[in-house]
């Protein structure tokens, strides 16, 4: 049996993004093993069973990212999205870790209004559909001890990224940039993310989180234009060099939901606090690129 010490760390998977990065960061004063895509396959569930063994908790955010490439290699992206979740919740069922999956709001269909937690999945796009596999997997095989948490419009100084891409746009002296006005979502910083992930953590080890569905994205909400006019604005340059389009301009393979801003009630009555609104929480993530 591995010992008391070795039952306090941590095991971050994808540790080689940007969030993964800011994630160790957060975690800095704490045990946690590090493994980036060379170093664990998520799809090998021979290899995964070894490396949780000896870990408290297990944060999974080893994925496939590529939305629009998702939707011509679907089993490839499931396999890593659908399946590694999958393999992560056996192993930590084998050896009593914690588990927490990030997951999306392309788990969901498109609404009105904030969905809460529990509102129905209807993925639109097989990257949506990959991760809500991978969520039912955590669920299904941790009741006890699976926590997915489902994210939006992520970005930060460690990784390419739609705020990064604006940032330098910006700086091209009179560059016009044409940005979707007709999706509407919540940027969320993956430093303000990653301090959330830990303090999830660290309250689920306590039991003073119960497992289930989550979310952590930026309170409010806004369109991509929206999050680029306010990117140019806080870099200095004209805001009105931003132009707004709708998606059919952009011929995209994938579908988007035009409406994925995620509720976050849940929270309520935990240890763990939500994060601030969008806008205040760039001006904070600017400061870091």
């Amino acid at each position: 049996m591995a010992s008391s010490e070795l039952l306090t760390r941590w095991l971050v998977t994808g540790a080689g993004g940007m969030l993964g990065r800011d994630l160790l960061a957060a975690l800095d004063s704490e045990s946690v093993t590090a493994a980036a895509r060379a170093d664990l396959d998520v799809t090998d569930p021979a290899a995964v069973l070894d490396a949780v063994a000896g870990h408290a908790v297990v944060v999974n955010l080893a994925a496939w990212t590529d939305v629009d490439g998702a939707e011509s290699a679907e089993a490839a992206a499931t396999a890593v999205n659908g399946d590694g979740p999958a393999h992560l919740a056996v192993a930590c069922a084998r050896h009593g870790a914690r588990l927490i999956q990030l997951s999306t709001d392309y788990v969901l269909s498109g609404g009105t209004a904030p969905y809460p937690e529990d509102a129905p999945a209807a993925p639109v796009n097989a990257y949506g559909r990959g991760k809500l596999a991978g969520e039912r997997a955590v669920l299904a095989g941790l009741p006890d001890a699976g926590y997915v948490l489902r994210t939006s419009w992520l970005y930060g100084a460690g990784g390419p990224n739609f705020v990064a891409t604006m940032l330098r746009r910006a700086a091209e002296p009179g560059a016009l940039v044409d940005v979707v006005d007709d999706q509407r979502g919540q940027p969320t910083w993956s430093g303000a993310l990653a301090d959330m992930i830990a303090d999830l953590g660290r309250a689920a080890l306590d039991d003073r989180v119960r497992p289930g569905v989550y979310h952590g994205t930026a309170a409010g909400e806004t369109t991509w234009y929206g999050l680029a006019r306010a990117v140019f604005a806080e870099a200095g340059h004209d805001p009105d060099r931003v132009r707004p389009i709708g998606s059919v301009r952009l011929a995209r393979p994938a579908v988007r939901p035009a409406y994925s801003v995620l509720g976050h009630d849940r929270w309520a009555g935990t240890p763990v606090r939500p994060l601030g609104p969008w806008r205040e929480m760039l001006t904070r993530a600017l400061r870091t690129f």
